[in-house]
């Protein structure tokens, strides 16, 4: 669960960073870093999601960029404890 919540707070924050840096200087080692660390933060997401055995709705939220991660971490937090638990 610490695993998802950094990465989603990752997710969303380097895409805050990327468009900031889109809508003012366009600096492009901000971009060459910024998408990397953003398309490398979602898939941990998607992952991170996918081994809790939640159902289909965080699942189907951490696919929406940028703030699936979020969605899908609020949407686990009002699931009984037994169920974010990895399978065996």
């Amino acid at each position: 669960m610490r695993l998802l919540r950094t990465a989603a707070h990752v997710e969303a924050a380097s895409l805050g960073l990327l468009l900031a840096n889109l809508l003012t200087v366009h600096a492009e080692a901000v971009a060459s870093l910024g998408g990397p660390v953003h398309g490398t933060a979602y898939l941990v997401v998607v992952l991170a999601v996918r081994r809790t055995t939640a159902g289909g709705t965080a699942r189907a939220q951490a696919w929406i960029p940028g703030i699936g991660g979020l969605l899908a971490l609020r949407s686990l937090r009002r699931r009984p404890a037994e169920l974010l638990l990895p399978p065996t």
